[in-house]
């Protein structure tokens, strides 16, 4: 692979890392330097991101035991391989992914960071009143209601197509990563929460047609150069309405409240299977992080019903 379609594969990652997740930029930049010096050994050896096998990647991680690098960081280098290599099967740029399954040198695996049921009613309550415009507001609770009701990836909320919620539908069908396409259930909040901003957004759109302008075929329109709200804007949207809620901005991104989405409904009895199509993951193993919820609540159920429990 040429240097510069490395520098795409990691510029595109990160890009795409930043919006969903939110990573700091001392993060971004860890992750970058990782996956540079991976890209750099694989040049050496005659390989690249589109080319390297399972071996290759086992062979790098052998490097870098060789020199010496710390456990914190070796694991590290991995996971940063691992998500690059996840986001690029799931965009379709490779048909298999080389670093699936690998063991490194062994973390503790941190459980996905969510809200309570309560937060996120907190901010279901801060988006419908943030915004000094009507407009504004009616969009922000269309794009939270949405997005606790669907677990939406943040690139698919806000280019979702405005075709896709005509005729006030139960189901919606997203177009995922690797243009994989699922059908996700919408709640009654959230139906009406888009109702109320597309019957807004259908009279600017003809107010916008009789002046000459060419209508948004994205249900929110943006003025991004993909003709939709940007997964930046939206990011920095759901900083300020966390803190309009009262919840420190540092808990709460797009990413966090698709956990919450999966979390919540996993605690209410959903089945594993269902969340992963859901959330349209390719492997159930990455949705079954979400398993610790059922062990917290199994442990809250002997500590608060078993009979021993109870203060004589």
């Amino acid at each position: 692979m040429a240097e510069a379609e490395a520098s795409r594969w990691i510029s595109t990652f990160l890009d795409a890392r930043a919006a969903d997740f939110g990573a700091a930029r001392n993060t971004q930049l860890a992750y970058g330097r990782d996956l540079l010096d991976f890209a750099d050994w694989l040049a050496r050896k005659k390989t690249s991101f589109a080319e390297a096998s399972r071996e290759a990647v086992e062979d790098y991680l052998v490097h870098c035991d060789a020199q010496g690098l710390s456990k914190a960081t070796r694991a590290r280098r991995l996971s940063s391989i691992r998500q690059l290599y996840r986001f690029a099967f799931e965009e379709g740029w490779r048909k298999d992914n080389p670093a699936l399954r690998l063991s490194g040198p062994g973390r503790a695996q941190r459980l996905p960071k969510s809200l309570t049921e309560a937060e996120v009613t907190r901010l279901m309550e801060a988006a419908r009143s943030r915004a000094r415009n009507p407009a504004d507001r009616l969009r922000d609770t269309a794009l939270f209601e949405l997005l606790y009701a669907t677990g939406l990836r943040v690139t698919e909320l806000v280019s979702l197509p405005v075709a896709a919620v005509r005729g006030d539908p139960r189901m919606i069908l997203v177009k995922g990563k690797g243009n994989k396409e699922r059908m996700v259930p919408l709640s009654a909040p959230a139906r009406t929460a888009v109702a109320d901003w597309l019957a807004h957004r259908d009279a600017e759109e003809e107010a916008g047609r009789k002046e000459g302008r060419t209508p948004s075929r994205h249900l929110f329109p943006g003025d991004g150069h993909e003709g939709h709200l940007t997964r930046q804007y939206f990011h920095h949207l759901v900083k300020d309405v966390a803190v309009l809620a009262g919840i420190s901005p540092a808990r709460v991104t797009p990413h966090v409240l698709r956990h919450a989405f999966a979390t919540h409904l996993l605690a209410h009895g959903a089945d594993l299977r269902v969340i992963q199509t859901l959330l349209g993951h390719a492997d159930v193993a990455t949705t079954e992080i979400y398993t610790h919820v059922l062990d917290d609540h199994l442990k809250d159920l002997v500590l608060t019903r078993h009979p021993l429990s109870r203060k004589r």
